[in-house]
Parts: structure tokens; C-alpha cells; sequence
């Protein structure tokens, strides 16, 4: 809800700070004189005390979204790393996806014939959610390949993590081509 709040100030912000500029720039170009513009303002503000009292009013809430934003780039600059969280007993745990990935790109790459592999985790209610792209290299079964995979990965995940794994999807993308070697010919 904040990010919805902090998004449409910012959109305000922009367009109010946005059409100040250009009015600022075309009064310093010399595009219509200040004192036409005094009358406008005063045409649909009502006269000169209403004026200063709405310029006032939309200074003090320009600083206060100014200041809001300046408050929430500075409580960002932490760790936004996306993370695992997990309460046990003795306090809590995070473990970063990316490390997940990385324990999966490890567990993977111990299945025979598997070369250029690439993970993705999401996190969802049941468990862990791991997609794996990889290049096999035809040798052997490729359902036997991918199921044994999803084992290892499996198990691997949650005995290293203790995190449950809900599923693991193995998208064969390609086969690798293998090194062919020439015999040089001397004649």
C-alpha cells in the first residue's frame, strides 16, 4: 500500500515540478511577460492575498513529498536481496535466493550429461518452486536425465536448506554439440 502511495506522489510530484519548469523556462525566454502571468493567476485565484496563501500551502507540500522521498531513499539502501525467511527457536534465518539458485545450479550439474545449466526459484506457500534450463548432451535417456535431476535437486535443496521444495521443472533446451575433431592429413 505505501509503494502504491509513494508511486502516485512521486507521479504528482513529477508532473507539478515538470510544469513549473517549463512555466520557469518560458518566462526566462521571454515567452510571455511576468505580468500577464500575475494576472492570470490572479483572474483564477481571486486577487493577491488568496495567491499567497495557495502558494504558501503548495510550497509546504512540495517540501513535505519532497521530504517523505528523501526518507524513503535513504530507508531503501539496505539489503534488498530477496530472501528465504524462516523462524526456528533459536532466532531467525535468511538465506538469499540466489544462493538457493546456486545450490541448485551444484546439486544439477552432478547428473551425467548435463552442460550449461541455469536456475530460477520462486517462492510460494507449498514450498520452493525451481525451474532448470540446462543442455544435455544426448548420450543417454532424456526423461531419466531430467527425473533424476529433480531427485537430487529435491533432496538436496531441502536437506541443505531445510526449506520444503513443492516442485521442480527441467526444460531441456537444447543439445550440445560436441567437439569434432579433424586428423590433419600430410601428404
Amino acid at each position: 500500500m505505501m509503494k502504491m502511495l509513494d508511486r502516485l506522489l512521486l507521479f504528482l510530484y513529477s508532473l507539478v515540478i515538470g510544469a513549473a519548469t517549463v512555466t520557469a523556462v518560458i518566462v526566462a525566454a521571454g515567452g510571455f511577460k511576468t505580468v500577464w502571468l500575475k494576472e492570470v493567476v490572479d483572474d483564477i485565484t481571486g486577487g493577491y492575498r488568496v495567491a499567497q496563501a495557495t502558494v504558501l500551502i503548495v510550497a509546504v507540500l512540495l517540501f513535505l513529498i519532497s521530504l517523505r522521498f528523501f526518507v524513503v531513499s535513504l530507508s531503501r539502501g539496505g539489503n534488498n536481496a530477496p530472501s528465504i525467511n524462516q523462524r526456528t527457536e533459536h532466532g531467525d534465518i535468511q538465506i538469499s535466493v540466489e544462493t538457493v539458485e546456486n545450490l541448485v545450479l551444484k546439486a544439477a550439474s552432478r547428473s551425467r550429461g548435463v552442460k550449461d545449466l541455469r536456475a530460477r526459484v520462486r517462492v510460494g506457500e507449498a514450498g520452493l518452486h525451481i525451474t532448470i534450463r540446462a543442455f544435455v548432451d544426448g548420450e543417454g535417456s532424456i526423461p531419466t536425465l531430467s527425473e533424476e535431476m529433480q531427485r537430487t535437486v529435491s533432496e538436496q535443496i531441502e536437506e541443505t536448506t531445510g526449506i520444503p521444495v513443492a516442485d521442480v521443472s527441467v526444460f531441456i533446451a537444447n543439445l550440445t554439440q560436441a567437439p569434432t575433431t579433424f586428423k590433419s592429413r600430410v601428404e
